[in-house]
């Protein structure tokens, strides 16, 4: 008897340290809850894009063809500094102080354009990694929640057997005894069998503002993206597969590798949502998917840099 009292004293320690761990993740679950990656203040961008026409803005700035790549004229169009570079072309056939003087100035134009974008570039970037972090974070409770929940079944499984065989051994009667293994054998293996359960606890994740959602609608249907970023997403120019866009290149690689080809699951998915309750694997998808796309945003960066070093060769 006094065995049986020790293993419950135990029992109810071991129950009580796991109830304080998870009364820790329950909060901070709530600190996690909702988004603290929002900017304080929300700017509300135009909701003009750049034209796609590029093959025509290409041909009817057939000039600059010597001095700056496809990509340089299409940036300097989206960022309506095409004007500046032809006055630029035309003042520098002079080498008057005054052309030189109206040159940088010229220069110091179009620069800010690009200081501009490469901002906005960045913003986004930040945001993306933000959310990653955050998702990554709830994320890492939720597998402590699983992680708790399984440890739990495990004990309640050890004290179960441990309890059966016990009282089978203080009950003297065989009939009864007998009974107590096998119910102890039992239920001991339904708490086992329980700790098998793939999906595992879900979570409550709220995100109203959805970067991924414009991305794979492919539709600027909101505030998230200013219109630049939101085209060299989606002009296919600027992308290293030829005719397709950054975001369906994207969105292929997330069909196949995220939702195993299904189609009807990915547009059913709480991840393009305001959000839902998530699992873990849902989670470590959403994860995954703001990580290629601040990737993506970054490597905008280069095009930029190409444009700095064109017109840099344009004014020596």
């Amino acid at each position: 008897m006094k065995r049986l009292i020790y293993l419950l004293a135990i029992f109810g320690f071991l129950t009580s340290c796991v109830s304080k761990k998870n009364q820790t993740i329950k909060q901070n679950i709530l600190t996690l809850k909702d988004s603290y990656c929002k900017a304080p203040f929300q700017y509300n961008y135009g909701n003009k894009i750049p034209s796609y026409n590029s093959d025509s803005i290409i041909l009817a700035n057939k000039e600059l063809k010597g001095l700056f790549s496809d990509q340089s004229i299409l940036i300097l169009n989206a960022l309506d500094n095409l004007d500046e570079v032809h006055d630029i072309m035309e003042l520098k056939k002079s080498n008057s102080l005054e052309s030189q003087v109206k040159v940088l100035q010229l220069k110091s134009k179009i620069n800010s354009k690009i200081t501009i974008a490469l901002t906005e570039l960045d913003a986004v970037a930040a945001e993306f990694d933000c959310e990653g972090e955050r998702v990554a974070q709830i994320g890492n409770y939720v597998d402590n929640l699983n992680d708790s929940r399984n440890n739990k079944l495990i004990l309640f499984s050890i004290i179960t057997g441990a309890a059966a065989s016990i009282a089978g051994g203080i009950v003297k009667d065989n009939a009864w005894s007998n009974a107590i293994d096998i119910s102890g054998g039992i239920l001991g293996a339904g708490f086992g069998l329980a700790t098998l359960n793939p999906k595992g606890k879900k979570v409550e994740f709220i995100h109203q503002r959805n970067l991924l959602r414009d991305v794979w609608k492919e539709k600027l249907e909101s505030p998230n993206f200013p219109p630049f970023v939101w085209y060299m997403y989606t002009e296919k120019k600027f992308s290293n597969k030829e005719g397709v866009p950054i975001i369906q290149s994207i969105k292929k690689r997330w069909l196949h590798f995220q939702f195993d080809n299904n189609l009807d699951a990915a547009n059913q998915s709480v991840i393009f949502s305001d959000g839902g309750f998530y699992r873990a694997d849902d989670l470590n998808n959403r994860a995954a998917m703001l990580n290629q796309m601040q990737s993506a945003t970054r490597t905008i960066n280069q095009n930029i840099n190409y444009l700095l070093l064109d017109l840099d060769r344009l004014i020596l």
